[in-house]
C-alpha cells in the first residue's frame, strides 16, 4: 500500500503539469498516438489474443475483449477527433462585477487526476487517456485481469509518445490487475479526485459500496423499448433488431421489449428477424401463449426483467396502456437508455417527459447512446446518475470550475 501511494503523489506531481501544455500539443501527440496504433496494429492484435486464449467464446466479455483491425482503426479515428475538438479549459461560464468593484469570472479547470477501473475492454484504456489528456486530467487506469496483455500494449505505446514529446508520462498510470491495487485506488483520498467505474453491475456496486473518493457511476444498462398501439410495425422491426443484435454485449443494447397488446397478432412477425439473429427469448405468460410454438421462446421468470443479459437474449412484457410501460420501465430501468416507437405525439412527448434516464429516445435504435455518436469524439463512460454529469460523458464532464476574482486592494468591512 505504501509503495500504491508514493506512485499515486507521483501521477498528481505529474498531472499538474497538464496545465501548461498547449492544445497544439496535445493535438500533435493525440495524432501520433492514432497513428501508432495503425502501425502497431500486428502488436495490439497479438496481445489481445493471449487474452482472447484465456476467455471462453461464449462468455459474454468476449466481443467486448477481442480487437481487430476495423476496431483499431475506428479508435485510432476517435483519438483524432478528440484531438481536434476545441479546447474545454478555461472556458468563461460565467462573469461579473460587484458593487465593490471586484472582477469575478467563473472558468473550466481539469477535476485533476481520474481514477478508471474497468473490465475486458482495452479499448477504454485509449478513450479514457485522449479525454484526460485533452482536459488536463492527470490518470490513474485499474484494468481487469482478462484485459491485461492488451492494456500492457497500449499504455506501452501511449508513454512512448509521451516521451517522444517530452511529456509527464508519469501522469497516465497502469497499475497491475489485483485486488491490492483496486483497493489502494479507492482509498487514495487527497490524490485521487474521483472514481469512474466502468463495467457490470457488480463492479460498480462494489466501487460504489467501498470507495472513500467520490464516485461516477457508469455502465450497467437495463435497457427498454416500448412498442406503443401507434406504432409503425416495418419501422419498430428495424430499430429492435438493430438495439439487440448490433453488439448485443455492450451497455446499450436492448434487454426488454415491451409490447402493447393491440400488437399481440403481429407479434410473430414483430420478432421474427430476431429470431433469425439467433435471440434467446423470454415472454411473459401474455406474449408467451402466442409464441409458444417456437423453441427458442420461453416463458419468462421475475429474474428476466430488470436484467442486463450483454448477450442474445431478450424479455417481453406486454401492457395494455401506455402507464403500464411507464411503470414497468420506473420499476427495472438502470436509468440508462429508454426509447419509445409510436406515432401518436402524445405517446412520444409524454415517454420524453416522463422516463427517468440519461438517453430518452423516441423511433429510434437506443444503439445511438455512445459518446462518439454524440459527436464528444470518445467517451469516459455512460453515467447513470444525476450528480455532476449524465449520460456518454466526454471533455466537458471531466472539468469542474473556479473562480476567479479580481481587486484593486478591496478589503471587507
Amino acid at each position: 500500500m505504501n509503495n500504491y501511494s508514493q506512485l499515486f503523489k507521483r501521477t498528481k506531481e505529474a498531472a499538474r503539469k497538464l496545465i501548461r501544455v498547449s492544445e497544439d500539443q496535445i493535438g500533435e501527440v493525440l495524432a501520433r498516438l492514432a497513428e501508432l496504433l495503425e502501425e502497431k496494429t500486428w502488436y495490439l492484435l497479438e496481445e489481445n489474443q493471449k487474452d482472447l486464449d484465456r476467455m471462453d467464446v461464449d462468455n459474454p466479455m468476449y466481443d467486448r475483449l477481442a480487437l481487430t483491425e476495423q476496431r483499431i482503426r475506428g479508435i485510432a479515428d476517435e483519438i483524432r477527433a478528440v484531438g481536434q475538438l476545441p479546447n474545454p479549459l478555461g472556458i468563461r461560464l460565467e462573469e461579473k462585477v460587484l458593487s465593490n468593484g471586484l472582477y469575478l469570472e467563473k472558468i473550466t479547470v481539469p477535476l485533476g487526476v481520474l481514477g478508471v477501473i474497468y473490465e475486458a475492454r482495452p479499448n477504454v484504456t485509449l478513450d479514457v487517456f485522449s479525454l484526460a489528456l485533452k482536459s488536463g486530467n492527470g490518470l490513474i487506469l485499474k484494468g481487469g485481469s482478462d484485459a491485461e496483455f492488451s492494456n500492457r500494449a497500449i499504455i506501452q505505446l501511449i508513454h512512448q509518445v509521451l516521451r517522444e514529446f517530452e511529456f509527464p508520462e508519469q501522469a497516465f498510470l497502469l497499475l497491475p490487475p489485483d485486488r491490492e491495487a483496486t483497493k489502494a485506488l479507492l482509498e487514495a483520498v487527497d490524490v485521487v479526485d474521483v472514481i469512474i467505474p466502468r463495467g457490470s453491475q457488480g463492479l460498480i456496486d462494489f466501487v460504489r459500496q467501498n470507495a472513500k473518493v467520490p464516485v461516477i457511476e457508469t455502465g450497467a444498462g437495463i435497457v427498454h423499448t416500448y412498442v406503443d398501439e401507434s406504432a409503425d410495425l416495418e419501422k419498430a422491426q428495424a430499430i429492435l433488431l438493430n438495439a439487440k443484435t448490433r453488439r448485443p454485449s455492450v451497455c446499450n443494447s436492448l434487454d426488454c421489449l415491451i409490447i402493447h397488446s393491440a400488437h399481440l397478432p403481429n407479434l410473430e412477425q414483430l420478432i421474427s428477424p430476431l429470431l433469425e439473429a439467433g435471440v434467446e427469448i423470454f415472454a411473459d405468460s401474455v406474449a408467451f401463449e402466442v409464441l409458444k410454438s417456437h423453441p427458442e421462446i420461453s416463458l419468462a421468470t421475475a429474474d428476466h426483467f430488470g436484467t442486463e443479459f450483454l448477450s442474445l437474449r431478450l424479455s417481453i412484457k406486454t401492457v395494455k396502456i401506455l402507464e403500464e410501460a411507464l411503470d414497468h420501465i420506473s420499476r427495472y430501468s438502470s436509468k440508462h437508455s429508454e426509447a419509445v416507437i409510436a406515432e401518436n405525439q402524445g405517446v412520444i412527448d409524454r415517454f420524453l417527459l416522463e422516463v427517468d434516464a440519461a438517453a430518452v429516445y423516441a423511433n429510434s435504435s437506443t444503439a445511438f447512446t455512445d459518446g462518439a455518436q454524440f459527436g464528444l469524439g470518445a467517451e469516459i463512460g455512460i453515467s447513470t446518475q444525476k450528480l455532476h454529469a449524465r449520460g456518454p460523458m466526454g471533455l466537458r464532464e471531466l472539468c469542474s470550475y473556479k473562480w476567479l476574482i479580481r481587486g484593486n486592494g478591496q478589503i471587507r468591512g
